[in-house]
């Protein structure tokens, strides 16, 4: 009994330890994954996509803009984390944007900083704001560590009585594949593979995060509106099934957005 009581209370306090709080939305959350061994695999993952679906060169004008949205951003989002005394939260980020010629509806951030467009969203983006909207959501699933979050959930509910540490060793593949499950890479829509809670931080964070870099935040609200009208008029399409609702999801942007224009007042 005594030594059940130790296991429990070691677990209970590997769990306060692992505690953290969102930057902006100050939500509390649990990441068992250490940083380091995440980035690892994540930059492997992120290389080996790659190599099999060459990205477009640089000299191509979609790459180009890709690049200076997610650089721009990038810089803004460390310049407040550095601000705040949160650069610990991003350190050893290496921020790399690239574009993929798929026609899909598909963008991901792998945690670390890896970012991957494919073209197929870009006619919904739009413009240079518009594709700020997405690239501000997914880099904010970056800076939450959405990842690590959702992939410490994953290993809880698979590991049973072994560690982390244990099941991330002597079980690669099932690791891997919670990896790229927890980002949704390989996914027709990947910028909406976690959950409504999450979903819904990422909007918030992304919101601020382009009206940090100048970007006009209240572009958000087009955006999801195209996005809509790509899913096929005023219902849900499948792939957003798990997640909020285009009008859920508009109303919400609606009512952070004069926290979002704060920033961007003091950007411009």
């Amino acid at each position: 009994m005594k030594k059940q009581h130790l296991i429990v209370l070691t677990v209970i306090t590997f769990l306060i330890g692992s505690c953290a709080k969102v930057p902006i939305s100050g939500r509390k959350q649990i990441t068992m994954v250490p940083s380091g061994e995440m980035m690892s695999m994540s930059f492997a993952q992120y290389n080996d996509f790659l190599s099999q679906n060459p990205p477009m060169p640089d000299n191509n004008a979609q790459v180009q803009l890709v690049k200076k949205v997610g650089n721009r951003i990038a810089a803004a989002v460390e310049k407040y984390m550095k601000d705040n005394n949160m650069s610990n939260r991003i350190k050893n980020y290496k921020w790399e944007f690239n574009l993929v010629n798929q026609n899909v509806v598909n963008a991901w951030c792998m945690p670390g900083g890896k970012v991957v467009f494919y073209t197929g969203i870009l006619p919904i983006t739009k413009t240079e704001e518009g594709l700020a909207v997405v690239m501000g959501h997914e880099i904010a699933h970056a800076v939450a560590k959405h990842g690590n979050e959702r992939m410490s959930q994953g290993i809880l509910a698979q590991a049973g009585t072994m560690s982390v540490a244990a099941f991330m060793r002597e079980k690669p593949q099932a690791t891997q594949a919670l990896l790229m499950g927890a980002i949704g890479a390989g996914t027709q829509v990947g910028m909406l593979a976690f959950g409504r809670n999450q979903e819904s931080e990422a909007d918030k964070l992304g919101m601020v995060f382009m009206a940090m870099a100048g970007y006009q935040p209240k572009e958000a609200i087009p955006f999801w509106e195209r996005m809509k009208a790509a899913g096929g008029g005023g219902g849900t399409p499948e792939f957003l099934s798990t997640h909020p609702s285009h009008d859920t999801r508009i109303k919400r942007i609606k009512e952070w957005l004069p926290t979002a224009e704060s920033y961007y007042a003091k950007a411009n």
